[in-house]
């Protein structure tokens, strides 16, 4: 059974300016932080990987990462495919995509078996991926509506440069989400993290909150209820030039109707990603140091 990895690598990234953040150079050898999702995935046993990316980056695609992880692919028997997200009747004045939701609707023809979705931009740690891996190798054609999510603690994933927005989490005492609530504009302070409200006020949160980062584990059934849903999101649209077809809001719909249940799977692993540009030399110091503990070897792939 193919165990995929669906990397969301689409976003234009507003708030980190000019540059592909997703390809940013952050590893002691020139490495991606999508270099050591992938690592972490195929040692845990994922065997395909689908990026989803804009038809206008692949060639840099290709030159960071594509041709130069094909070999390794081949060797190590991983499949892998392009996916890509295109603009579908965008009105006059949009500049984002529509979503995640769509991004990942992009690549409904590979998403032939259980997968994982993650950020382009965003380390899981390995802890993350096998957790993922051993609950999809799980996976029955008899439970299609049967999901899981890597839930992370809310203060291990903020960024000292400024707000983030995270899947804000309810779980039942059986560990299975109840609600998730997409919360814009999370930042540090020093009593802990904290919501920064529009007029300036400070709603405070728990650090021990527990968080998605867009790490959701889904059968192959997902893709057609994306479907459907884009269709009835297109034809309620409230605002044609900032909506989003998100996945956070798309399974909590679904929760909310019983259609279906998500395990929250939780992890200790510290969060590094990119979402400004302040962010990238504490990001870059952070692989050095995991290289230098030796969680990772110098030469990223060499332990495969």
């Amino acid at each position: 059974m193919d165990i995929t990895l669906a990397v969301l690598a689409a976003g234009i990234g507003s708030r980190y300016g000019a540059g592909i953040k997703q390809l940013e150079h952050v590893g002691p050898t020139g490495e991606i932080i999508m270099d050591y999702s992938i690592h972490d995935a195929i040692l845990a046993g994922f065997n395909k990987v689908v990026f989803i990316i804009r038809r206008e980056i692949r060639d840099d695609f290709d030159e960071v990462i594509g041709r130069r992880l094909e070999e390794k692919f081949r060797a190590l028997g991983v499949r892998w495919e392009y996916a890509y997200q295109q603009p579908e009747d965008m009105p006059a004045g949009r500049v984002k995509p529509w979503g995640t939701g769509h991004a990942l609707l992009s690549c409904k023809p590979f998403l032939d078996g259980p997968f994982a979705v993650i950020n382009a931009d965003d380390y899981y740690g390995r802890h993350a991926f096998e957790r993922a891996c051993a609950f999809l190798s799980g996976s029955s054609p008899d439970r299609p509506d049967r999901y899981g999510m890597i839930g992370f603690s809310l203060a291990n994933t903020l960024s000292d440069a400024g707000g983030v927005t995270r899947g804000v989490c309810a779980v039942d005492p059986s560990g299975y989400l109840t609600n998730i609530v997409e919360t814009r504009n999370i930042v540090k302070t020093p009593a802990g993290p904290a919501v920064r409200e529009p007029d300036g006020a400070l709603r405070p949160l728990g650090g021990d909150s527990v968080v998605s980062m867009n790490m959701w584990l889904l059968t192959p059934s997902f893709p057609a209820c994306l479907e459907e849903g884009f269709r009835t999101f297109r034809a309620n649209l409230q605002d044609p030039l900032k909506d989003e077809y998100l996945l956070p809001d798309i399974i909590d719909r679904r929760l909310q109707a019983g259609k279906a249940t998500v395990r929250v799977i939780c992890t200790d692993e510290q969060w590094y990603g990119i979402t400004y540009q302040a962010d990238r030399a504490w990001v870059t110091q952070a692989f050095r140091r995991l290289v230098d503990e030796g969680v990772y070897p110098p030469d990223l792939y060499s332990d495969l």
